[in-house]
């Protein structure tokens, strides 16, 4: 566990390396007359992960945080058993996406998380399974105008339908 969490800190204190360098290609300072550039918010959130990772790196080195005193091993059968399984789901929902839509994909892995990982009741399941994709498409489609992937034909009627009422 002590292992995994300088690691993980590591880890994401590179990302937010990476995230601060690759936000300056756009302006991150601020712009008279518009507001802040299109950097600004991904170049300053990087910059406070990348304290955070450090505040992490410290407790870990003076051993004040749970997991830095800890001896025990970062998964058990059961975390790894888990892990496979969410992480072979998302896998199965990036593999949906060019198949089903974003939103298809969305509605199948709801039903594998909830229904078979989670094992809430049918009803649970399906009304949130479908009422997520719903509200997704309405907010990226309508609010913020913009087209997530729609995958294979076979769905269109669906989004037709949908179109007609925010058109």
């Amino acid at each position: 566990m002590r292992r995994a969490e300088i690691v993980t800190a590591g880890v994401l204190a590179l990302l937010s390396i990476y995230l601060m360098w690759k936000s300056t290609e756009l302006d991150v300072g601020y712009i008279r007359g518009e507001g802040p550039g299109g950097g600004a918010w991904p170049f300053w959130l990087a910059g406070v992960m990348l304290v955070c990772t450090g505040v992490i790196a410290f407790n870990w080195y003076r051993r004040t945080s749970p997991p830095s005193q800890s001896t025990e091993p970062f998964l058990d059968p059961y975390g790894q058993k888990m892990l496979a399984l969410v992480g072979g789901g998302i896998i199965g929902f990036v593999t949906l996406v060019n198949i089903l839509s974003m939103y298809g994909a969305m509605f199948v892995f709801l039903i594998y998380y909830l229904r078979f990982l989670g094992r809430h009741s049918w009803v649970m399941t399906m009304t949130i399974a479908t009422a997520v994709p719903v509200v997704f498409f309405f907010f990226f489609e309508a609010l913020m105008r913009i087209t997530l992937p729609k995958g294979m034909a076979f769905l269109e009627p669906v989004f037709n339908a949908l179109n007609t009422i925010i058109y």
